[in-house]
């Protein structure tokens, strides 16, 4: 429910009728100009308003009301008590068209209520020139109800036009209907400078907040990824050298001590590779995580063939194939029950191929965790990653090479 209430409060800003430059478009805060932005770039919706823009404080609003002053001159001047009864029930007809354009929950009651605005302004002025200004109000509002340059532009016309044609054929003093015409046009003019102003800044900063939250995904996908590949390959070490200790305790004690001393410092390596990880550091090198394959790989009783020395590669790019070599481990000791695995780099033409293939049971049907993520830091290089899973299980890599 307050939600739904937060949702059809109104969609608008009023300003005073006289004042050129409309509270000032570097005194509104980012959380301001997104709420403007919702308000004023969706057409026909009715969005959430802050109590009071740009200060909160709704009363803000009714500042601009002190330009009706000017509404007392003819009143004061004539001294009649039937004209200042005429004149208390316009003002104050007038006083609630503008409290409801201020309170107003949607546009539609904006247009309505700038409308009756508009209608009071035309019916009083032959009664009260001095309060023209009523017109002035309509074209002060007009550019912060509606964000559609034809709307705002259309509405100030006919505002100009429908004074015009009333004092030419009422025969009223063209200062009359000349003076509100002439200011229809400069307020509602720098009104809706204004009011572009604010929704160009409104949008700049939506689109900063979105960059910075496409940051911050990209920065947990990184993570996530990262966390999965230590993890989910030290911990297929530790169960594998675990499980080697067990077989060996009674026939071979001093081989399963030197296990079990293995898995120790795998785990104090895991432990600080998480560090690294969540600081972004994420490899000691392609060939420190060869080395580290071979000795995985003979552990699970998997031979591991490589057949050409790692080449030479950018820090990102290095990180990038080393983190694949890990996870075409993991999965070999995991799931192939392979015996044999073959590692193979070339390199030529700019661009630098990996393929790990090895004789297990392949059937790949689809990618988990690790083989996702290892395709999008691939293809976050612009390369291309491959499988094949019909004869054993062969990964095919390939990247540009930027600098080596």
């Amino acid at each position: 429910m307050a939600d739904t209430e937060k949702s059809n409060r109104s969609s608008h800003m009023p300003l005073g009728v006289w004042h050129s430059i409309a509270s000032g478009c570097e005194k509104i805060g980012p959380e301001d100009a997104n709420e403007a932005l919702r308000i004023h770039t969706v057409p026909g919706s009715a969005k959430p308003r802050r109590d009071g823009w740009p200060d909160k404080n709704r009363l803000y609003d009714y500042v601009w009301l002190v330009y009706s002053v000017f509404f007392f001159i003819e009143p004061i001047a004539r001294h009649n008590l039937r004209y200042w009864l005429q004149f208390a029930g316009a003002y104050g007809l007038f006083l609630v068209i503008y409290s409801g354009l201020v309170h107003a929950r949607t546009k539609t009651q904006s247009y309505l209520l700038l409308s009756a605005m508009c209608v009071l302004g035309l019916a009083y002025l032959p009664i009260n020139n001095s309060a023209c200004g009523m017109l002035v109000y309509v074209a002060a509002f007009i550019p912060f109800i509606s964000d559609s340059l034809a709307v705002v532009a259309g509405t100030i016309a006919f505002v100009c036009a429908a004074v015009a044609i009333e004092g030419y054929f009422l025969q009223i003093s063209p200062w009359a209907w000349g003076f509100p015409a002439f200011f229809c046009v400069v307020v509602g003019g720098t009104n809706l400078l204004t009011s572009q102003k604010i929704r160009s800044k409104a949008k700049l900063q939506l689109a900063q907040e979105e960059i910075e939250q496409l940051a911050k995904l990209a920065e947990r996908e990184r993570i996530a990824r990262d966390l999965h590949d230590v993890l989910g390959h030290t911990l297929s070490v530790i169960v594998l050298k675990s499980e080697l200790a067990g077989r060996l305790f009674e026939r071979d004690p001093e081989r399963a001590r030197q296990e079990i001393g293995e898995v120790e410092q795998v785990s104090r390596k895991a432990l600080s590779e998480v560090r690294e990880a969540i600081r972004g550091y994420r490899s000691e090198g392609l060939a420190a995580e060869i080395e580290r394959a071979h000795r995985t790989l003979d552990a699970a009783g998997v031979t591991l063939t490589c057949e050409s020395k790692p080449p030479s590669l950018s820090a990102a790019e290095e990180t990038v194939i080393a983190l694949a070599v890990r996870e075409a481990v993991t999965n070999i000791v995991r799931h192939a029950q392979a015996s044999q695995c073959r590692m193979k780099f070339v390199s030529e033409k700019g661009r630098t191929s990996l393929t790990v293939e090895d004789d297990g049971r392949g059937n790949i049907r689809q990618e988990g965790n690790g083989l996702r993520g290892m395709r999008e830091r691939i293809e976050s290089l612009g390369g291309h990653f491959s499988i094949d899973g019909n004869q054993g299980t062969r990964i095919n890599i390939d990247i540009p090479v930027r600098s080596a």
